[in-house]
Formats: structure tokens, sequence, C-alpha cells
């Protein structure tokens, strides 16, 4: 569903969704939360991240992104809170189990993904590693900030590359059980949030391509950054999923 870039002022006046997204820069926890806006088709208003506006920071609190505000209602930052929301404002299509089973398989799976120590997590450090070590990844300048803002430990480098990988393995393989049986969402018949973020954390691997997603060149090499190990380690099942659901689910050109 088609959203509007607004001011922060004219955000902060308004009523209604409007949510804080990192801009020129297809951030998966953000590319998420519009995901579930536009499959649930929920009118909302997009204020791009602006690290120096200081009403921007009095109003949501912090200098990140995402960052979800209904009417007057407390902001929300965290994954699942934002999907609770999204769940709350369009009960229908859910995409949220509402058996427990399914529910905690989909909480299980975006943790993997987006949560603190997840896929999303280390894979931002891995590519500050990279940038400061001046090998790739991200630019140095941004690389600094992001693991300052992070908790990046050069001592904890290795780490990184290594739970990125277990986590790619493990995920590919939930895909790839579903697959075999002739089912092509991780719950089966079903779609849900596990799917949307499975499919833009890949942004953080091998971006969509510049017909549909524009960005700078270098936050495009920065993102591709071609670790041969963590490259084998992208099970192509998890590119197939990705192009399936922005084929069947998700909105093109992604609008950054």
């Amino acid at each position: 569903m088609p959203f509007e870039y607004i001011s922060v002022e004219d955000a902060i006046g308004r009523k209604g969704l409007r949510m804080v997204v990192v801009g020129k820069v297809p951030s998966p926890w953000g590319e998420a939360a519009k995901g579930f806006f536009h499959i649930k088709r929920i009118p909302w208003s997009a204020v791009r991240l602006v690290y120096d506006n200081e009403a921007l920071k009095s109003w949501a609190g912090q200098l990140s992104a995402p960052v979800a505000f209904y009417d007057d209602e407390t902001p929300l930052s965290g994954w699942a809170q934002i999907l609770t929301l999204a769940e709350r404002l369009a009960p229908e299509p859910n995409l949220l189990p509402l058996a427990p089973d399914g529910r905690a398989r989909v909480i299980a799976i975006g943790d993997k993904f987006c949560g603190e120590r997840g896929l999303g997590w280390n894979r931002r450090l891995q590519l500050v590693h990279a940038g400061l070590q001046k090998a790739g990844g991200f630019p140095e300048r941004i690389a600094g900030y992001l693991g300052q803002k992070y908790g990046y430990d050069p001592a904890a480098a290795d780490s990184y590359g290594r739970r990125v990988r277990e986590l790619l393995g493990e995920l590919a393989s939930e895909l790839r059980e579903e697959r075999q049986a002739g089912r092509p969402y991780y719950l089966g018949d079903t779609l849900t949030a596990a799917d949307v973020y499975s499919a833009t954390f890949m942004a953080l691997f091998k971006p969509l391509p510049e017909a549909v997603c524009a960005m700078h060149p270098a936050t495009r090499a920065g993102l591709e950054w071609p670790d041969e190990a963590t490259t084998a380690a992208l099970d192509p099942i998890l590119i197939e999923h990705r192009d399936m659901m922005y084929a069947r689910h998700l909105e093109l050109p992604l609008a950054l």
C-alpha cells in the first residue's frame, strides 16, 4: 500500500500511524514493518530519520529507526511491538497466528532475524568489523558510528561471522523442510511475519536489484561485501523465498 514521506513537524501534528525510518537504505527492521502495513493495507506516513533534528529526538525519545507512532500512544521501537501494533490495527490478514504453537514459532523465528544478537545484529557488527579493518563492509566513518552505537567489540569479531553463518543455516533448513513438503512458507501454507522478516533481512546480504531498490553505490557495495564464508553459507533457498515474497506479497519498487 503506497505511503507518503512527510516532515517531522507534520508527523508530530498528525493522528493515525506514522513511522520513523532509515532513509536511502533498505534497513530490514523498517522494511519488515513497511511490509506488514502493506499486506494489511494500513494507511501510514513515513518520516526519514534525521540525526541532527532535536524535535525528532524529543518526539521519538531516540535517534534510531524504526519507531512507530499511533495517535498519541507511546512510541514503539521494538520489532515485536511494531508487529503487535500492526496486528491490532488490522487483525486480518493475521501475520501472527492465534494458535499458541504457531504464534510462538513466528516469534522465535522473528527473534532469530530481528532480536539482539540475532542475524541482523550480528551481520551489522560483521560489516562494522570489516569496515574498521578497511577490508570491506560499511565505510569506515559509518562503521565507527554503528560500532559505538551497537556494542562492537573487536575481541568478539570472529563470533559475529560465525553466528551469522549458524543462523543462515538454521533458517535455510527450516525453509527447505517446508519446500520438500511442497509448502512455500516458514509455517507451511500460511503466510506469517516470519516470511516478511526473512525476505527483508536478505538485504543485508544480497539487496534487491537497483531497478527496484535504488541506493548509493557505496551502500550497496557494503551490504554485498563478499566474505567468502558468509557467501557460501547463504543458501539460495533464502533468496528464492525473498523473490517469491516480493512477487506475491510485498511492494516494489522500494520507497527508501
